[in-house]
């Protein structure tokens, strides 16, 4: 009997994703443990296996395709000594199937009427035909024809443009009236005068530069999503303090020195995500979620931290921070963060945590403010350490100090809660013993 493969859902959250790749092809046999596709998550492109032995008879989705719905059947499996022919045809959905059709988005398409119902995207070409001067910023033309048809009272959805792709350039607008333009106007207002208010959302672009586009992956999408929607609800507040790096730096070369047999190396970045996570557990009114009417206290302090990867960036967890030994931190990290760079991590490797550290001195920022990662209360983010004028034993001298701000939900933290975190975080990276002991 022929097998179904349905799209997994491969994390809690996941509804859909992209079949980035198939790694079969029709007529192969498979078995269990085989790693059939790649398919891209919001997050992450994970690996599918297969659990059932056979030939694949049918691919019905092809790789590439975006918005595959969990659920959906994207091959056919024929059990051993089953005619291939026979089950690829056994009813499965279409790859048309694959992605369900969905409400236009009011920048792709003007409705037809005001209370038009959403329609697919593909109704699109239609209803700009109906309408052609509704197209509004979506009309091909040059900055200058723009400015010139504005200035004469020209519409440009009237004219035939007769530069490269049909764009309308300035010869086009100097060489049209204004009265010839208003009878089209008038006739496509009365077709859809819906399309006006919905096109002022549209993203505008000038397309005579030379440029490149590139279709945006389900990852960069998720982080464009999640960081609109903490700017907009979250209310942040700010507080940044210097902290003399010396002692760390020092403590540092000596335990790398008493690691070095055990092949492991501490950077920066691990000491500080001790250090974090240790502030966390002393200041508990900072690890904390807000969670619309009730505040969520954490018991223990999960660090996220920012990693850049291709596709854009992720914070894998190291889990307990403040309470495993910073060895194990600095192990724990290289792995996470090598397996984020191909895209290879579990969901429960990526998603939680209590807080966020996200380090950028390696770049040489000098200081820089975090968006907070949701439903989390607070990010720290760090600069880069540099030489600095500095006063040591009431007297200036010269230090190795960096600047680190964090960045907090002023829901659930208080100004003087959060000022105590940043407090205690330059105590712990300032007399770093606390952070081994």
């Amino acid at each position: 009997m022929a097998i179904e493969l349905k799209m997994p859902a491969l994390s809690p959250t996941m509804e859909e994703g992209t079949l980035a790749k198939w790694l079969v092809k029709e007529g192969d046999s498979v078995k269990s443990g085989d790693i059939m596709a790649e398919i891209e998550t919001d997050k992450a492109t994970m690996e599918f296996e297969a659990v059932d032995e056979g030939v694949i008879a049918k691919i019905m989705v092809a790789e590439g395709t975006d918005g595959v719905k969990v659920g959906t059947v994207i091959a056919i499996i024929a059990e051993e000594g089953e005619d291939v022919s026979s089950a690829s045809a056994a009813p499965a959905k279409k790859p048309e199937e694959a992605k369900a059709p969905a409400p236009a988005k009011v920048e792709d398409a003007p409705k037809p009427a005001p209370a038009a119902a959403p329609t697919d995207t593909k109704a699109a070409p239609a209803a700009a035909a109906a309408a052609p001067a509704a197209s509004g910023d979506r009309i091909k033309a040059s900055p200058l024809a723009r400015r010139i048809a504005a200035d004469k009272g020209i519409d440009l959805g009237a004219l035939t443009g007769s530069g490269p792709g049909g764009r309308i350039v300035k010869a086009d607008v100097e060489g049209a009236t204004p009265g010839a333009a208003a009878p089209a106007a008038a006739a496509s207002t009365v077709a859809a005068p819906a399309a006006a208010p919905a096109e002022a959302k549209a993203v505008w672009y000038d397309d005579s530069i030379p440029h490149s586009e590139e279709k945006l992956s389900n990852i960069r999408k998720t982080i464009a999503r999640r960081l609109t929607e903490a700017k907009q609800t979250i209310p942040h507040i700010y507080l940044t303090v210097d902290i003399r790096l010396d002692a760390l730096l020092k403590l540092r070369g000596e335990l790398n020195k008493a690691l070095e047999p055990r092949g492991v190396k501490l950077s920066v970045n691990d000491l500080l995500i001790k250090a974090l996570g240790v502030a966390l557990i002393e200041v508990p009114k900072c690890n904390v979620t807000f969670a619309g009417d009730k505040l969520v206290s954490y018991q223990r302090a999960d660090v996220s931290v920012a990693v850049s990867t291709p596709s854009g960036l992720i914070t894998p967890i190291i889990r307990d921070a403040g309470g495993i030994g910073v060895a194990a931190i600095s192990t724990r990290m290289k792995e996470l963060a090598g397996r984020a760079k191909d895209n290879k991590l579990k969901p429960e490797e990526y998603q939680g945590g209590t807080a966020s550290l996200s380090n950028m001195g390696m770049y040489g920022i000098k200081q820089f403010e975090a968006v907070i990662n949701p439903p989390q209360g607070m990010i720290m983010a760090i600069g880069a350490g540099e030489k600095r004028p500095y006063i040591v034993d009431d007297a200036l001298g010269v230090a190795t100090v960096m600047s680190a701000t964090g960045s907090f939900d002023h829901r659930a933290i208080d100004g003087a809660d959060g000022a105590e975190l940043m407090k205690a975080f330059k105590e712990l990276v300032e007399a770093p013993l606390a952070l081994v002991a």
